[in-house]
Formats: structure tokens, sequence, C-alpha cells
């Protein structure tokens, strides 16, 4: 049945439920590598993240010392300590002898190698192997088992890409390159749609529709043509080739046309009412797109905002032609691509890098996000 809305609650329920459906799908893995950055290095390879607040089971593979640590006590030679590293909290259940049963002997019991020498592993680490003779070898006797550890969550992963793996500078190099990026397109194309709006002039049809045509143009078609034209620009005044200037004005070219097209079709919507009546006030195209025009935008102007904010934050492709690749250039994507080639098994350092990637992102979507549908639908119903 539907109601004064002209919505039924079915329709409604289905909406509900189709938004849920695409939030979890969204927050779930951003979720993981949030767990996943915060968990200790042992942790992230004994279980999945979401076994992060339960204790972690795994089977791992320990050497004793060898004979030279031995010491003669009640007519026996006796090796004995602890089989973990200072610091670490495990609690180990079974152990064994051989690769092929780990498991062979409950914590705390006393293990017979043959020949009068016995083993016994308690469930904190700490280990006594006794022999009627003594000991010979430079290697110790190799040892498997079984400890769990309860949940253990670090900071030390953020310290480590920050300040040890160069992910700082990076990241100082991709906020250089994202902010001037978003606001430059945002402030020509804020003056540029409200000329194509309200403003009469020849040729504004034919602006239109080539700014229309530029939205099909595929970046990598007008990547080469761009940096030839840049980089004799650069030679003919005699400056580098390689600068934030560069990469600035690659990223405003490359979102003009949609940035035009997203205010022009709102700023067309707005009521002709207020132009008019400010022009018989007195003001100026200038005053009248200052006081009236950009204050009633802001929310197509966030709402672009976001989307070229996201769009250079996660480039990868204009920022290593335009800006290059050298430690002191290089953004935070290409860090974190550089880290998974090199850093590929450290899990701890990738889902750290992972999120510091996406952590900006989603404070300037959250912070901007009222703004987003009002300002993409605005200009919707009807057009100038």
């Amino acid at each position: 049945m539907a109601n004064s809305t002209g919505k039924s609650f079915l329709g409604r329920f289905g909406v509900h439920i189709a938004v849920l459906v695409f939030v979890t799908i969204w927050t779930i893995p951003t979720l993981g590598i949030l767990v996943s950055s915060l968990r200790d290095k042992d942790q992230i390879i004994a279980s999945g993240w979401w076994n992060a607040f339960s204790s972690s089971s795994q089977t791992e593979a320990g050497r004793l010392p060898p004979a030279s640590a031995q010491i003669e006590k009640d007519g026996k030679f006796v090796i004995e300590g602890n089989i973990f590293e200072e610091g670490q909290e495990r609690n180990i259940s079974a152990f064994g002898l051989r690769s092929a049963a780990p498991t062979e002997y409950e914590a705390g019991a006393v293990a017979d190698l043959g020949d009068g020498v016995s083993l016994q592993l308690d469930e904190d680490g700490s280990f006594v192997m006794s022999s009627p003779v003594a000991f010979e070898g430079e290697r110790g006797q190799r040892v498997y088992y079984e400890s769990s550890a309860p949940p253990r969550f670090t900071t030390e992963n953020y310290e480590t890409v920050l300040f040890s793996e160069g992910i700082g500078r990076s990241f100082m190099n991709s906020l250089t390159v994202t902010v001037p990026a978003t606001v430059i397109p945002i402030m020509i194309a804020a003056f540029a749609a409200y000329a194509l709006a309200w403003m009469r002039f020849p040729g504004r049809a034919l602006i239109i529709a080539v700014i229309i045509g530029l939205l099909v143009v595929p970046l990598q078609m007008a990547l080469i043509p761009l940096l030839q034209l840049y980089n004799g620009v650069a030679l003919f005044f005699g400056v580098p080739s390689k600068t934030y200037l560069g990469i600035w004005l690659a990223h405003t070219g490359f979102g003009l046309p949609f940035a035009i097209y997203l205010l022009r079709s709102y700023m067309a919507g707005l009521p002709r009412e207020l132009m008019e009546s400010a022009r018989i006030d007195g003001a100026s195209d200038f005053e009248i797109f200052i006081k009236i025009v950009l204050p009633l935008s802001f929310p197509v102007l966030a709402s672009f905002a976001i989307f070229q904010f996201l769009w250079v934050w996660n480039d990868l492709l204009v920022a290593i032609v335009f800006l290059g690749s050298g430690s002191d250039q290089l953004v935070l994507t290409g860090k974190l691509n550089a880290l998974l080639g090199s850093r590929g098994g450290d899990w701890e350092i990738l889902t750290t890098s992972a999120f510091i990637t996406i952590i900006v992102p989603l404070i300037v979507f959250f912070s901007l996000q009222r703004y987003f549908v009002r300002g993409l639908l605005a200009g919707s119903v009807k057009g100038g």
C-alpha cells in the first residue's frame, strides 16, 4: 500500500536493505585493513583480522641453545632456559621433536630423546633438557611447538611506516599535489560556469559543446601531447620539467571539463529572479557571482571537491609522468606500489600503508558528504 508520498512500504524497505548491503560491502574491507594495521606481525600471519579479539594459535619451530650452554647439576648435564624471547607473551599447549608430529607431547610433559636424554617444555616456554653424558655439537636440539597468544594491538606499525619506510614524506608529497590540484580547477571552473550559465556572448553554445566533448577524451590519449607541450615550454623558459606546478596544471586541465559542466548545470538552475533583482539594484556580474551565486553553489562545489580530491589523491600515472619517481618526489600511491614489490610478505607494513592512504579521503568525504547528493542532483531538475 502506498503512503502519502507515493512510496510503498516494500519499496522503502528495499531501498534501505540495498543501502545497508552496499555500506556493509564497503565497510568490511576498510575495517579489516584498520584492524590488521594495528595487530602484531606474528598474529597477522597466524590468523585473519576477524580473529583479532581472540587468542591466536600457530605452530612454530625453534632451536634450543647449543652444547656450550650446558651446566652440570646433580650428576647430569643440563641445558635450560626459555624458548621465547623476552617480552613475548605466549602459551605453549603442545610440543614435538619432529615436523611430522609437532604436537606429540602436551606442555609440561617429559619427552624421551633416547640414551637417557629427556626434554621438558612447560606452558610458559621454559625448558629443561638433561643428559647423563655431556652434550656435543654446535647446534641445539630443534623443537616444534603449538602456541597461543592473547590479542595484541600496537602502533609500532605506524611508527615504522611513517618514520622508517618513507611513507611520511610521500604523504606530504600527496598533500602538496592534491590540495592545489583541487582548489585551482574549482576557482577557474566557477568563473567559467557562471559565464556560460548567465552571460550571453558569441560562441557560447560552441564552447559548451566543446566542454561536453572533452568529457569523453581519455586521459591516456591526452597525456603524451600534454607532456610534450609542457616540456617544450619548460625548455623554452629554462625551468625544470618535473615540478609541482606541472602536475597542478595537468590535473587542472584534466579536471576542468567535468568541473565546468557540473557547476554550470547547477548555476543554470538557480532562480532567475535573484539575478534580475540584483541587476536592477545595480550589481555587476562580478558582484552577483561573488555575493549570490558562489554562496548558493557551495553544495556543488563540495561535490566536485570530493570527486577531484579522490581522483588526484589516488592517481599514480599523472604523478609519475609529471612529477617523477624519485624518493623526494614519489607520491603516496607510488610509494605503496613500491612497497608491494619490496615488502610483499610484510602484511603489517602493507595494511598500515594502505590505511594511511585511505584515511585522508575518508575524512574529506565524511566532512562534505552532506552536500554531495544535493550538489549532484540540484541541477538536474532545471537547466539553462
